[in-house]
């Protein structure tokens, strides 16, 4: 590990009040080897540059907690719908080791890679699931069984929520991660989150230090069970977004 990734990725996380032990930043630096030696074989991120995956992804995948508050001593159980390379749950779990993480992808290569990071990281209560959220998220097993629902995901928030919130259970939340201007997009989708059993609490807009893309995060409250006609079929929320 380089004194200047230590130093970068300790400064960018006091915006946020989080402060990681030694083994923790070891941890990222782990990750972001491995980031970077299989990116050269598989596309998992078209960021590359140290800083850049230490603002862009580490940095801020754990901006969840101005959403969520204080989180250092929740044992929330968490789906990452949509994780690709493991943002933001693989973050959420170094910095929270306490936090019960599901990771899910469509790709299976994707999911090799996860496991590869969550091996060589000793990271515990962390698993890798190929999947569609379509079809995981009609099993019994990881239907509304979640605390948290997070997506770093790129599709309207439409499509998201569907993906994202037949995993929550009522009284939990769905946080989207986005970027730029969310207004229209915001309300485009209020229709749909409430046929899904949502209601918008929260919107948290922010710049991270070190870029200069406002982020936002958008959070969802699960007021009522979901109906069970959703999700639909694997395919059509992204085709067909709820209106």
């Amino acid at each position: 590990m380089t004194a200047e990734f230590k130093d970068r990725l300790g400064r960018e996380l006091n915006q946020f009040s989080i402060i990681l032990e030694n083994s923790q930043i070891n941890q990222f630096y782990q990750y972001y080897e491995l980031l970077d030696e299989w990116n050269k074989v598989m596309n998992l991120t078209a960021i590359t540059d140290q800083n850049e995956v230490i603002t862009k992804h580490f940095v801020d995948s754990l901006a969840l907690v101005k959403a969520m508050g204080e989180i250092s001593t929740k044992e929330y159980k968490i789906i990452d719908i949509g994780t690709g390379a493991g943002f933001p749950g693989i973050p959420l779990k170094i910095a929270f080791p306490q936090l019960k993480i599901t990771l899910m992808d469509s790709l299976n290569k994707r999911i090799k890679f996860l496991n590869e990071v969550i091996e060589q990281l000793g990271l515990k209560e962390i698993t890798a699931v190929h999947s569609r959220a379509e079809d995981l998220g009609r099993d019994k097993d990881y239907r509304e069984k979640y605390d948290l629902s997070v997506s770093r995901a790129v599709a309207n928030l439409s499509t998201l929520s569907e993906y994202c919130m037949p995993f929550v259970k009522p009284g939990g939340f769905f946080i989207s991660y986005k970027s730029g201007k969310i207004e229209e997009e915001l309300s485009s989708a209020k229709h749909a989150v409430f046929l899904l059993g949502g209601k918008v609490n929260r919107i948290e807009s922010f710049t991270l230090d070190g870029a200069e893309a406002e982020r936002t995060l958008i959070k969802i409250e699960k007021v009522s069970e979901i109906s069970k006609k959703y999700p639909r079929k694997a395919g059509v929320p992204g085709k067909e977004p709820l209106k």
